[in-house]
């Protein structure tokens, strides 16, 4: 039986959700912000015929990002996406997704699958007496982020100055980085943080100072910091050359990420 999750239905919720916290990111993140009761936002569960609580469905504005860690009525999530009046993408990961997918009714336009992996531990990271040059940015530093940020030629981002101060601010997200005589030259950045986990995105270095292992330092503290907060770290990537990197620091791939645009 599929029905709406009210903050009645919190304790449930949040038991499912954080057996894989890495894996629901995003949807723990935006209940942690939002609550149950948003225009903008709407979940939906599944729950099997002793009326226990098997998988979820996240409503962010268009997309719709489902989570199940065994069975699920699939096609009833899909009828769900099917009677939006404002749908656009359906993602997650993709044993998942993948699930719904053949039983959505609009034309899809593109899919795009990713990598994407997670750290629990601090194993594989360097000892934090060798992160003294990586300095936490704060909001003073945000001009020289989005400065760098301009000049990395595979980067796309439409973040404000302000919005990225609010993230910063309430703790959404993070930047660690490293600078040569006040030019930040390298960082690496947390994005969607909740009380279980964080994303690892903006990882880059000035091509002037690649190949030196700033980025690696960047992450190494930053992954060292969330960790040691209790939290688990995940991430995005497309480039085996990068998940080279990110394995050595300790990331494993779990799945792929998933995303039908529509």
């Amino acid at each position: 039986m599929i029905r709406k999750l009210t903050e009645m239905d919190h304790e449930q919720t949040m038991k499912l959700l954080n057996e894989a916290p890495a894996e629901n990111l995003f949807i723990l993140g935006d209940i942690e912000a939002f609550g149950y009761e948003q225009d903008f936002q709407t979940l939906w569960g599944d729950f099997d015929e002793k009326g226990l609580l098997r998988a979820v469905m996240l409503k962010y504005r268009k997309n719709f990002i489902p989570y199940a860690p065994g069975s699920f009525d699939a096609q009833g999530f899909a009828e769900i996406i099917n009677s939006s009046t404002n749908f656009k993408e359906l993602s997650g990961l993709d044993r998942v997704s993948s699930q719904v997918q053949p039983y959505i009714k609009y034309d899809l336009k593109k899919k795009r699958k990713l990598y994407y992996a997670k750290c629990d531990n601090n194993k594989k990271l360097e000892s934090p007496s060798l992160h003294t040059n990586v300095k936490l940015a704060s909001v003073q530093d945000i001009d020289q982020i989005i400065q760098l940020h301009s000049q990395i030629d595979e980067f796309v981002t439409n973040e404000s100055h302000e919005e990225m101060r609010r993230n910063m601010e309430t703790g959404i997200t993070r930047t660690y980085y490293m600078d040569d005589n006040g030019t930040m030259m390298s960082a690496a950045s947390t994005a969607a943080e909740n009380s279980k986990s964080a994303m690892v995105v903006g990882v880059c270095t000035l091509n002037d100072y690649k190949r030196k292992g700033y980025a690696s330092q960047c992450m190494s503290k930053l992954c060292y910091d969330v960790l040691s907060e209790g939290k688990e770290l995940c991430l995005f990537y497309d480039n085996p050359d990068a998940g080279k990197i990110y394995n050595r620091l300790g990331f494993k791939e779990i799945d792929y990420w998933t995303m039908f645009l529509y």
